[in-house]
């Protein structure tokens, strides 16, 4: 029994809206910063837009996993700087700006495996977007900072606990209070990235293995892997082991699981049906 084909019923050409680009084929849904004029820096309007999307591929039932990746040589050098153009010390944003970091986070939040690939420079907020993915590729050479300190603001967007995940409290500390430019070669050193490949090579290395999860990996498995990661490292053992048992358990009474089996017995790729997080 072979693998059935998806329909995808998007554009497979980049629709660019706001600053980012969407596409998707054989489910991998593709975003990319295309905001050439700033070098893809993000503005409110591409920062909504990017939460928007991630939302619309986590809802659809084609797209079995995410490529974030940026047009041109850069990945995301931050928020663009003009939006601070005219701050002064003074009262606090109005309260909905408090909800903003739904957007920047939105890989973390969404179900499904979201892959950065990080094409050129990533720092500031473009870092804590590259910081939320589950898995990052990089190309040789790109460069990374936080820059947070060196533009007199603090770890924004929950940075200040991705990272230290990531990487150790000890490192993140370095990288946070420094500011300092870091390459990819490093941050493969520090376990921040998977893998570094040449610039050339990247988006096809990240899409083929966006595409050998779409293909092999069950949606409703990575969904839920995805929380017990979110939350897990932060019970006790004892805890963490008895909440895996009884997701194990339920997890015996879903489809997956004997198409796991067969699919297994049968030496063919598995035939898992989309899922759909009803918590």
């Amino acid at each position: 029994m072979s693998q059935p084909v998806r329909e995808n019923p998007k554009s497979t050409v980049d629709d660019v809206v706001d600053g980012v680009g969407y596409r998707d084929a054989a489910g991998v849904a593709t975003l990319t910063f295309d905001r050439p004029a700033r070098a893809n820096a993000m503005d409110l309007a591409m920062q909504a837009r990017y939460g928007a999307l991630l939302r619309e591929a986590s809802a659809d039932p084609a797209v079995r996993a995410v490529v974030v990746t940026g047009r041109g040589r850069s990945f995301c050098p931050g928020a663009d700087l003009g939006l601070l153009d005219g701050i002064s010390a003074g009262p606090t944003p109005e309260a909905d700006r408090h909800e903003t970091f739904r957007d920047v986070l939105a890989a973390a939040f969404t179900p499904k495996p979201v892959i950065a690939a990080i094409n050129g420079g990533c720092a500031g907020l473009g870092f804590v977007l590259a910081c939320a993915a589950d898995v990052r590729f990089a190309a040789a050479g790109a460069k990374f900072t936080t820059a947070f300190s060196r533009r007199g603001l603090i770890a924004e967007y929950g940075v200040a606990k991705l990272l230290p995940e990531l990487i150790g409290r000890g490192r993140a500390a370095d990288l946070l209070l420094s500011g300092r430019t870091f390459t990819a070669e490093q941050a493969f050193d520090y376990g921040l990235v998977q893998e570094v490949v040449p610039a050339e090579e990247l988006a096809d290395r990240a899409n083929a293995y966006a595409e050998e999860l779409a293909t092999y990996s069950a949606p409703r498995s990575m969904a839920i892997m995805k929380d017990q990661l979110r939350h897990e490292p932060a019970m006790t053992l004892e805890d963490a082991a008895s909440t895996a048992t009884a997701l194990m358990l339920e997890s015996f009474s879903h489809p997956e699981l004997p198409e796991g089996l067969a699919s297994w017995n049968e030496r063919r790729p598995p035939n898992f049906p989309p899922y759909e997080r009803t918590r």
